[in-house]
């Protein structure tokens, strides 16, 4: 017989504590199978966790109401991005809201924090410390640029609050671990991101002294739309579009790239395409590309070589 089915059907197909399994009748034996999984002390799962939110999922049944998924565990159910580093990194984070006891449980870390700072907040039935506090605390963990992103993310394509609310989460941390991260990362923030590529290639421009690109801008002429591009700068006719791996393995992908630079190019517009080397290794080479392409837009027309007249057709 199938082990699930000698189990209280509330506890088939999800984690559960050994304590709720006890009361519920199932012996002390039939916890120790070795079928079951026993991924943290005090509880048991039907099957390995293999993601980050498999073992939120499997700690889950330990937290109390005052306590909430936090930090890069709450990025990961957020769909916050994060570096490879801390995807490594399998252990997870939970915070106490108030004064009580932290969570104390071998392949967790526990936190606490002051009840007027952070509010729990829940994705179905998962607790998580609420988005814009979750942006403070990964100032512990992340770089500023890092950081950027992750509040690009939030504000942008994930849309999980507003800057407003950053600002305020911000403000109340003030003396925290990280805070002057924070802000420093905050006031580099902007809406409108659509990935982390998007958010690293605007820093590479503004940070060369290249003016803030409009972002997610859609290229308009004589009233018919043209195309939406990642960033641009309209008043000298230039679009920058981020190529991720995805645009060069998805055939799809690839060819509405395609369509989409010959149609700017049919309204003299420019567009240059970078990739993740243009915002590492060869960030100063690509900031002048554009730099240059960028005086020749605003002085006048985009193809200034002399050429010969082509031949007549018959």
């Amino acid at each position: 017989m199938d082990l699930a089915a000698r189990f209280p059907a509330a506890l088939r197909g999800r984690p559960f504590r050994v304590r709720e399994a006890l009361q519920r009748g199932v012996s002390a034996a039939r916890l120790r199978s070795r079928h079951l999984i026993a991924p943290f002390h005090g509880t048991r799962c039907w099957s390995p966790p293999s993601t980050h939110a498999d073992r939120a999922r499997a700690v889950a049944p330990r937290l109390r109401s005052d306590q909430a998924f936090s930090h890069t565990t709450a990025a990961h159910l957020l769909g916050i991005p994060l570096p490879r580093r801390l995807e490594r990194d399998q252990r997870v984070h939970v915070t106490t809201v108030g004064k009580d006891q932290s969570l104390r449980v071998h392949g967790t870390i526990g936190h606490r924090v002051r009840s007027e700072r952070a509010q729990i907040v829940h994705s179905g039935t998962t607790p998580i410390i609420d988005p814009a506090n979750t942006f403070v605390m990964l100032a512990g963990f992340l770089t500023t640029d890092e950081l950027i992103v992750a509040g690009d993310a939030l504000v942008g394509w994930l849309n999980w609050c507003t800057t407003d609310d950053l600002t305020a989460a911000v403000l109340r941390y003030r003396g925290a671990r990280g805070i002057r991260k924070a802000r420093a990362a905050l006031a580099e923030v902007r809406t409108g991101s659509r990935s982390p590529g998007e958010t690293r290639l605007r820093l590479t421009l503004v940070r060369r002294g290249l003016p803030q690109p409009a972002r997610n801008h859609d290229v308009v002429v004589d009233g018919r739309w043209v195309a939406c591009v990642d960033l641009a700068y309209p008043w000298a006719r230039v679009a920058i579009e981020y190529e991720s791996d995805l645009h060069r393995t998805d055939a799809h992908t690839f060819r509405k790239d395609l369509t989409r630079g010959e149609h700017l190019k049919d309204v003299d517009w420019w567009l240059v395409r970078a990739t993740a080397d243009d915002v590492g290794p060869l960030a100063d080479q690509f900031a002048q590309r554009v730099r240059r392409l960028l005086a020749t837009g605003a002085a006048g027309r985009h193809d200034t070589r002399p050429r010969d007249r082509p031949a007549t057709f018959s």
